[in-house]
């Protein structure tokens, strides 16, 4: 729920977290269909009334949690407000309530690493939608910083499984830029990647693209999503370690990067099992 003043272009910074607590509950509580519009309408409500007090004096201590718009929700007439409610007691009440919290992590760092390996099933969804939200607001800051952010995100296609953390991943890809934000998305299921709706506004708002050897079936679907000669596609078929195409605006370049194997290096980042037990 954490927000700052510099979280939004407008003068109104609550108008952009409110679109992402929407994306929240609808993950929690939409079900197929997603959030009705009557529902969105009080979530919207509660959002303003549970940051009224932080965005007049904005103190630590004064940020909302998600009990807050869950005690805002029963407060509420309508009857679907009792419907979202009952969504998000697990997650305020229950076994789940691990993002119920204040952080006591200090994430002020240079480096910042966000694990949601060990969440489980029911909160990655949920997990991977609020660490966005979260370099979001790193993002705005250090852009008042006059600070560039670079993020990286590993099993990005993991992002694009669900439509609302899909969606927000655009957003991040065509908003960044002119924030002073580097996103750098990386998969090796490129299959799972290029079946996203969302994938063609990614690529049309990534300046560089890297791809090393793909398999038959990716190879044809890369070529007509990039427009890949049969020659070019020939350097990610069966290419060798290191070799590939790079993409730099409208250049496409056939590359061969042999990283040398005896520097200290090379032993930290490989993620060879046969090299990484030797050591």
């Amino acid at each position: 729920m954490d927000i700052n003043l510099n979280y939004s272009e407008e003068d109104n910074p609550l108008a952009l977290k409110s679109d992402f607590i929407l994306s929240l509950c609808e993950l929690i509580a939409g079900g197929k269909e997603g959030l009705l519009p009557v529902e969105k309408s009080i979530i919207d409500r509660c959002v303003n009334m549970i940051y009224t007090d932080y965005l007049s004096d904005p103190k630590p201590e004064k940020m909302p949690i998600l009990s807050d718009l869950y005690n805002a929700l029963e407060k509420q007439e309508e009857k679907e407000a009792s419907h979202i409610r009952a969504a998000l007691e697990i997650y305020v009440k229950g076994s789940l309530n691990i993002f119920n919290h204040r952080t006591n992590v200090d994430i002020n760092n240079r480096l910042v690493c966000f694990d949601i390996k060990e969440l489980g099933k029911q909160l990655k969804k949920l997990g991977m939608l609020i660490v966005q939200d979260q370099v979001w607001n790193r993002v705005t800051t250090n852009r008042a910083e006059k600070k560039s952010t670079r993020y990286y995100v590993d099993e990005f296609h993991l992002l694009l499984k669900e439509e609302q953390t899909a969606n927000y991943s655009v957003e991040i890809w065509k908003r960044f830029r002119k924030w002073g934000g580097i996103p750098t998305g990386i998969t090796q299921n490129l299959k799972d990647l290029l079946c996203s709706r969302e994938i063609e506004n990614i690529f049309e708002n990534s300046d560089f693209i890297y791809i090393l050897n793909q398999a038959a079936g990716d190879r044809q679907i890369l070529a007509k999503q990039l427009n890949i000669s049969p020659h070019q596609l020939s350097y990610v078929t069966h290419s060798g370690e290191g070799e590939g195409l790079l993409f730099y605006g409208n250049v496409i370049l056939p590359f061969i990067d042999k990283f040398p194997k005896d520097t200290e290096l090379y032993r930290i980042m490989t993620t060879k099992l046969s090299e990484a037990s030797t050591q």
